[in-house]
């Protein structure tokens, strides 16, 4: 599976931006997927998934309310919405994918997308 993130960009604090991340593939609707970020200088962190069918999400606390992870397995595309953006979900972010447990642990994904920077000015 091959990933491309997209729709990362400079936003006010408060603003809203939608990322995307587009997979190659016939299988994309058997991958599980998720949402990850790393800021400069900090580790990559979990921000959320989304279960193969779209039935299960799991969200990070400091972003729970404000996200919403989404997926059209007619696209083979996973959709991060960021609402109420803050200075500190500045950072890099990156699409995953992986087959059947859900999980927050990067490591055990298994696919990346190349990222894409959103950066939230105060």
């Amino acid at each position: 599976v091959q990933l491309q993130a997209s729709g990362g960009g400079l936003v006010q604090a408060g603003g809203s931006l939608r990322l995307s991340c587009a997979a190659s593939g016939r299988t994309f609707s058997s991958y599980v997927m998720g949402w990850f970020r790393q800021a400069l200088g900090k580790e990559r962190e979990f921000v959320a998934y989304i279960s193969w069918s779209g039935s299960s999400t799991y969200y990070a606390d400091s972003v729970k309310g404000r996200f919403t992870i989404s997926r059209d397995n007619a696209k083979n595309t996973v959709y991060l919405q960021m609402n109420s953006l803050k200075p500190e979900d500045t950072a890099v972010y990156y699409c995953a994918a992986k087959r059947a447990v859900l999980t927050t642990t990067p490591e055990q994904y298994d696919y990346w997308g190349q990222g894409t920077l959103v950066t939230v000015s105060s």
